[in-house]
C-alpha cells in the first residue's frame, strides 16, 4: 500500500507540464504548502480588470454516486466538471482546481488512479491546471472535493439577481437527459444486482441519456457567449433541476418566470426512453438536475439574435419562457396533448430538486 505522498505522485506525476500551468498563471503547483498563482497573468481570454471566481462542490459515494452507476474514473471526471459549471455560470473562464479526497480501505492504489485519469481528463477538456490538493483516509465511503478558480471581467460578472419583467428566459441545452440517464442505470442494476461497475450502454439507444449523467459538459463557451453580448441579465446552472434553478432567479430577481412545457427542449432518446419505461418525462426535466446547462434571462429583443449567434458558434440555445412582475414564483404554461396547443392553463411549480437535507 502507497503512503500518502507516494499516492499523491502516483496520481498526479507528469499529469501536466509546468510551462503550461504558468501560462494559466500557477507560480508553485503540487508539490509545497499551498499553490501560488497570480490570475492576472493567466492568459485566459479574460479583459482586465479581472475577478477571481471561487467555486467548490463535494461528491460523496452513496448520495452522489455508486459504483454500479458510475466508474472510478467517471467519478473524477464528474467532480471537477460540476466546478467548471458554476465558473460558466458566471460567464467566467476555469484556471485551477484544488482536488481533496477521502478514501477508504476498499480503493486500491489503481482505483484512485483511475480517479484521476477521469479527473485530470476534465481538466485537460476545460484547460484546468490541478494546482494542488489533500488526501485523508477514511472509515466511511469515498469524499471527493473539488474548489476551482476562474476569472471574469470586473463588473460583468452573469448573477442570479438581474433579471426584470419582459426578459425571454432561456436555456442552454435540453433538460432531463442526466436524471434519465440514471434512472437507466437503477433499473439495470436492480435486474442485475449489486455490481462493481455499471451496466455498458454502448451501442444502446439509452447510450446518450447515461452519457449525460456519466459525463456532464459544462456549458463554458456557452457563459462567455452570454457575457459578450452585453445582453444577458441573470445566469444559474442546472445542477439541482430546472424548476429549483428558476425559483433561484426568481427570488433573486424579485419577480415571476413563467415558463411555457411546449418550448422545454428534450431530446428524442429522453422522449423513447420515458416512454419504454412508461414514465412522464416532464418530471425528469423540472426536478431531475445535474444537465449543467445554463438558464438565464435576458433582454427579449436580444433573444433571436443570441439564439443565431449559438447556432451560428454550434450550441443549442432554446427560448422557454418569459419573467413577469409579481410575487416571487414559478409557473408552468401546460401544453394540450390533445389539441397539441399549450392550454393557457398555469401550473404553480414547486420549489423541488435535489436537496440534500429535505
Amino acid at each position: 500500500m502507497l503512503d500518502e505522498f507516494a499516492s499523491i505522485h502516483h496520481w498526479t506525476a507528469a499529469r501536466q507540464e509546468s510551462k503550461w500551468q504558468q501560462q494559466l498563471g500557477v507560480i508553485t503547483g503540487i508539490g509545497d504548502d499551498t499553490a501560488v498563482v497570480d490570475p492576472a497573468s493567466a492568459e485566459d481570454g479574460v479583459a482586465a480588470p479581472k475577478r477571481l471566481l471561487l467555486a467548490v462542490d463535494t461528491m460523496v459515494e452513496t448520495v452522489h454516486f455508486k459504483q454500479s452507476t458510475m466508474r472510478d474514473e467517471d467519478v473524477g471526471y464528474k467532480a471537477l466538471a460540476a466546478n467548471i459549471s458554476d465558473i460558466a455560470a458566471m460567464g467566467g473562464v476555469p484556471l485551477h482546481a484544488l482536488v481533496s479526497v477521502s478514501v477508504p480501505a476498499a480503493y486500491t492504489p489503481e482505483r484512485m488512479r483511475r480517479l484521476y485519469d477521469g479527473l485530470y481528463e476534465c481538466a485537460e477538456r476545460y484547460g484546468v491546471a490541478i494546482a494542488g490538493g489533500d488526501t485523508t483516509s477514511t472509515p466511511g465511503q469515498l469524499v471527493v472535493a473539488v474548489t476551482v478558480t476562474g476569472t471574469v471581467e470586473a463588473g460583468r460578472e452573469l448573477l442570479r439577481s438581474g433579471a426584470k419583467p419582459g426578459d425571454a428566459v432561456f436555456v442552454t441545452g435540453a433538460i432531463g437527459m442526466s436524471a434519465a440517464g440514471l434512472h437507466a442505470l437503477l433499473a439495470q442494476e436492480e435486474r442485475a444486482g449489486e455490481t462493481l461497475y455499471p451496466a455498458d450502454f454502448s451501442g444502446e439507444p439509452e447510450a446518450s441519456i447515461v452519457l449525460a449523467h456519466q459525463r456532464p459538459s459544462p456549458s463554458v463557451r456557452a457563459g462567455r457567449l452570454l457575457l459578450s453580448r452585453g445582453s444577458c441579465r441573470s445566469l444559474n446552472d442546472v445542477s439541482d433541476g430546472l424548476a429549483s434553478e428558476a425559483w433561484e432567479i426568481a427570488e433573486s430577481s424579485g419577480l415571476r418566470l413563467v415558463l411555457r412545457e411546449a418550448q422545454l427542449p428534450r431530446s428524442g432518446t429522453l422522449a423513447a426512453y420515458a416512454s419504454k419505461v412508461g414514465i412522464d418525462p416532464l418530471d425528469w426535466m423540472l426536478y431531475g438536475g445535474e444537465d449543467y446547462v445554463l438558464l438565464g434571462t435576458m433582454a427579449s429583443e436580444d433573444a433571436e439574435f443570441m439564439r443565431a449567434a449559438f447556432h451560428q458558434e454550434g450550441l443549442p440555445f432554446f427560448i422557454i419562457g418569459e419573467t413577469e412582475e409579481g410575487e416571487p414564483g414559478v409557473e408552468l404554461i401546460r401544453y394540450n396533448q390533445v389539441y397539441k396547443s399549450p392550454s393557457e392553463k398555469r401550473v404553480k411549480l414547486k420549489k423541488r430538486g435535489y436537496n440534500h437535507f429535505s
